[in-house]
């Protein structure tokens, strides 16, 4: 989708007249003067211009119907809303939905107004529930196994994304086992740290690791284990950063493990900023609205405020609250910072522009802008992870799913810097396996991000990000030449002849931009023959450990390609034998939910 200059100016006048005193809006964001951190409490909050959600009456109810909005300017209660927007036409732009809501909203109040409550329920009556089981998950069917004679070259676009994982635990610590389309392999192997060595400087941000070892599940196969670590950046070359928190405050979040985690979630992020970072706030519901103009890292206890006026009710208008975000990151862009929005939401986008098609293209061409898309999904029911992964992917960002306090501590304060600091754009992966040496290949996971083998050298192709310090495992399971293969050999056509060096079983090949380049980079490098491990025993930890968590994995799934004979406490077998020193307990985490499968798998046998 392509905007003109003249809807982005448009846009972002519209975006802007909710943050500014010229336009005369019913409420005003907080100040943005420096105010010290500390713990926020009622009155600290209303000195700053807050009233917290949960100053409520003994009926749980706002006392004013509009908790949140800044004390000096709370507003008379609103006529009645006006009705929704017809069908939007085939060809209408996110960016004209906050234009026509804008509209919209001056003719029923009389004033220009960009962003109603952003409490989204004036009435503080808790709206009805969302309906059970209408979760989504983008299906793709497990990748086939591929003769090398035909195909001799996998091309795919690297995922860090962790929300499958987190997902699944909370399936399975609820006593139930995940959807198939639930489960993304890739996801599951990235969640770990493998502790691959780390690049020598940041000019070639990766280091490979290459380690094949016989298939535990499939007689005469080989699993090709191939990691990259990314350069962690010193404290030092970290940039400022220039974030807008998305808050989804509709009445679907209501839910303590949804707005009610967000907000933790965010506070330990907000503990990490330094002085020369910023934050801003949108919150939306039936509208979007500003919450927190742009505030420095030293005011924290603001952001604090900002966060604990928030509070949930109303259908859900994420088109419009991108739109805003956008247009404020932009207003705030520096172009020597790291300028991304931050969306934490249910996915369940109900009111205007909410096919995920459309949203992918809005946040594509706002990618090209220098503003990135990072998405945290929150929540059970409702939660709409196609959404999610439509948005991350095509914002040049991260989607992570918070089940539990635990896990957003994960996510934004002990990976705080892979989650906001990149290191490469557009990262994709290329192996050609060299016929002399192997027979067929399947590549086990990242079904959502294969791409056309002429996709590698075309740098107008998005791929994945990576950030700093973060690593990538892709695994492989291959036949080795001379290895019955899975399918009958061809009647009228012989194998092509191998013309690549008979001491290499594969080339590897990793394309990536630097953050914000236009053209890409190339490193490569041969895998060599002849260092196969006698067997998965004496292969290395993080070898055993990425094999458990993908064939943990391909069980979830049914995947055919897992012997029966391989079930689920071989899978324990072999994750006992690689949990290493697991500082967080994440290993011993994942033991548990292997047996929590294997019980439920057999409850239901």
């Amino acid at each position: 989708m392509r905007f003109s200059k003249a809807i982005r100016g448009l846009t972002t006048t519209v975006a802007l007249a909710a943050m500014t005193a010229a336009s005369a809006p019913p409420f005003q964001v907080a100040l943005a003067r420096e105010v010290p951190d500390g713990q926020p409490t009622a009155a600290a909050c209303a000195a700053l211009g807050f009233r917290p959600a949960a100053d409520r009456d003994d009926r749980g109810r706002p006392r004013s119907g509009y908790a949140g909005l800044p004390l000096q300017a709370r507003p008379a209660p609103p006529p009645a809303p006006p009705p929704p927007p017809p069908p939007l036409a085939g060809n209408t732009s996110v960016e004209s939905v906050v234009v026509t809501a804008q509209k919209r909203t001056e003719a029923t109040q009389g004033a220009p107004v960009a962003a109603p409550s952003f409490s989204g329920n004036s009435t503080g009556l808790m709206p009805p529930p969302p309906p059970a089981d209408t979760e989504r998950y983008p299906g793709a069917a497990s990748n086939p196994i591929r003769r090398v004679a035909d195909e001799p070259v996998s091309t795919f676009s690297i995922d860090v994304d962790t929300a499958a994982y987190a997902n699944v635990r909370r399936f399975l610590n609820e006593g139930t086992l995940p959807p198939k389309d639930a489960v993304r392999v890739e996801e599951l192997v990235n969640y770990f740290d493998y502790n691959y060595p780390l690049p020598a400087s940041r000019a070639e941000p990766f280091r490979p690791y290459v380690a094949v070892v016989p298939s535990p599940w499939s007689k005469d196969r080989q699993i090709l284990h191939i990691g990259l670590q990314g350069y962690d950046l010193p404290r030092s070359e970290k940039p400022p950063l220039n974030l807008v928190f998305l808050v989804d405050t509709s009445g679907s979040m209501q839910s303590p493990d949804k707005l009610d985690l967000a907000r933790k979630a965010m506070n330990l992020l907000i503990d990490q900023l330094r002085p020369r970072d910023r934050v801003s706030i949108v919150a939306y519901a039936g509208s979007a609205g500003a919450v927190l103009e742009p505030t420095d890292g030293r005011s924290k206890l603001k952001m604090r405020c900002a966060l604990e006026a928030l509070q949930a009710g109303g259908s859900t208008a994420g088109g419009q609250g991108l739109a805003l975000a956008y247009a404020l990151a932009s207003q705030n862009f520096d172009a020597g910072a790291v300028n991304r929005v931050v969306l934490l939401t249910d996915g369940d986008f109900n009111v205007g522009v909410s096919d995920p098609s459309r949203l992918k293209e809005f946040v594509a061409d706002k990618r090209k802008t220098g503003v990135y898309l990072s998405v945290y999904g929150f929540g059970r029911g409702n939660y709409n992870d196609e959404m999610m992964q439509a948005l991350a992917q095509n914002g040049n960002g991260t989607a992570a799913y918070v089940d539990t306090y635990e896990e957003a501590r994960k996510l934004f304060r002990d990976d705080f810097s892979g989650s906001l600091f990149p290191i490469a754009d557009d990262v994709k992966i290329q192996i050609e396996f060299n016929p002399a040496r192997v027979s067929e290949y399947r590549l086990i996971g990242y079904e959502t991000r294969m791409l056309a083998r002429e996709d590698f050298n075309n740098d107008r192709v998005d791929a994945g990000e990576v950030g700093s310090g973060v690593s990538v495992t892709a695994l492989y399971e291959i036949t080795p030449a001379g290895a019955a293969p899975s399918s009958d050999p061809l009647r009228y056509g012989a194998a092509r002849p191998a013309g690549s060096p008979s001491g290499e079983m594969a080339f590897l090949k990793v394309r990536w931009k630097a953050p914000g380049a236009a053209s890409s980079q190339l490193m490569q490098q041969a895998i060599p023959a002849g260092n196969t491990a006698r067997d998965l025993a004496t292969a290395p930890e993080a070898t055993r450990w990425a094999v458990a968590v993908a064939a943990f994995g391909q069980k979830l799934r049914g995947d055919p390609w897992l012997a029966d004979s391989y079930g689920w406490d071989q899978i324990l077998d072999t994750a006992q034998s690689a949990r290493g020193e697991d500082e967080f307990g994440l290993r011993a985490e994942f033991v548990k939910l292997v047996r929590a499968a294997r019980d439920g798998r057999r409850q239901n046998e």
